[in-house]
């Protein structure tokens, strides 16, 4: 997977930093759209349909339509699919499914992406231990952002992430599975760019975080066993053993100032408060 090669981490501009918070929020807007809208009863094409609409009313382009041989806007993983699901005419959705929802925009040049969890119907509908799974792998990923700022190792991202979803497990007596084929990715010109984010624990230190850092952290966990595999339609990945996943992801900047949720309506200033990490502001 490359995570182990001399990856140096370019910094980004503050006027730089500017334009990306345009595109990442617009992302973070469009998922708020749709986390408003959801229900039993929808398909997963009409989310899809939803998201598009609105990135290209306010001037954005579905960046997920920009990678070769896909032409949706969303990625939309329901129950024991992790990432990358395909929207769907014929997917209609149920209360108390677990539903993913990956989006990305492009404003410019500039690129955001971010991911959220739900259960389809409202947490009532939920199984509890769905309810503590989405719960705990959205915790892990502001834990992993929680670790960043200016002058420290990337990898302490994933340990981050790796050591609340043991803690949370341990909390709650279940084993997740923390999954290592799909990883976090730098952002800024292209949605997906160096260096690579792990999600979990690995050796070494990886690049130094340095000013202007964009990167996108997206832990992605599963109920069962990581073990997983990709479908005949060649991008959903679902877990092996039929365990239902969660996906969390949000767009960061990291300055000397501390930290912007680029993806996060707020900036990420009120959750990171409460983490005692320095919110910085951006244009």
């Amino acid at each position: 997977m490359g995570l182990f090669n001399r990856e140096r981490i370019v910094g980004k501009s503050p006027e730089q930093l500017a334009l990306m918070r345009v595109a990442g929020l617009l992302v973070g807007r469009t998922l708020e759209l749709l986390a408003a809208e959801v229900g039993p009863g929808m398909t997963t094409l009409e989310l899809d349909t939803l998201a598009e609409t609105h990135i290209r009313d306010h001037g954005g382009i579905p960046n997920f339509q920009l990678v070769p041989g896909y032409r949706h806007t969303l990625c939309t993983s329901v129950n024991e699919e992790i990432v990358h699901g395909i929207p769907s005419a014929d997917r209609v959705l149920q209360a108390g499914d677990l539903l993913s929802i990956d989006c990305g925009a492009q404003v410019g040049q500039w690129n955001g992406d971010a991911a959220f969890s739900c259960i389809v119907g409202g947490p009532e509908a939920g199984r509890p231990e769905d309810l503590a799974l989405i719960e705990d792998t959205r915790d892990s990923l502001w834990a992993g952002i929680a670790a960043l700022a200016v002058g420290r190792p990337l990898y302490a991202v994933g340990a981050a992430v790796e050591d609340s979803l043991t803690a949370a497990g341990e909390r709650r007596g279940i084993e997740y599975g923390i999954v290592e084929d799909y990883v976090g990715h730098g952002i800024g010109t292209s949605m997906h760019m160096g260096p690579q984010v792990p999600n979990y624990r690995v050796s070494g230190k990886g690049p130094t975080v340095v000013e202007g850092t964009t990167i996108c952290i997206e832990p992605m966990v599963t109920l069962g066993p990581e073990a997983n595999h990709v479908r005949d339609d060649d991008w959903t990945v679902a877990t092996d053993d039929g365990s239902r996943a969660a996906h969390w992801e949000h767009s960061i900047a990291v300055t000397s100032a501390g930290v912007h949720v680029l993806t996060a309506i707020d900036g990420g200033q009120a959750r990171l408060a409460e983490l005692g990490v320095r919110f910085a502001p951006i244009g």
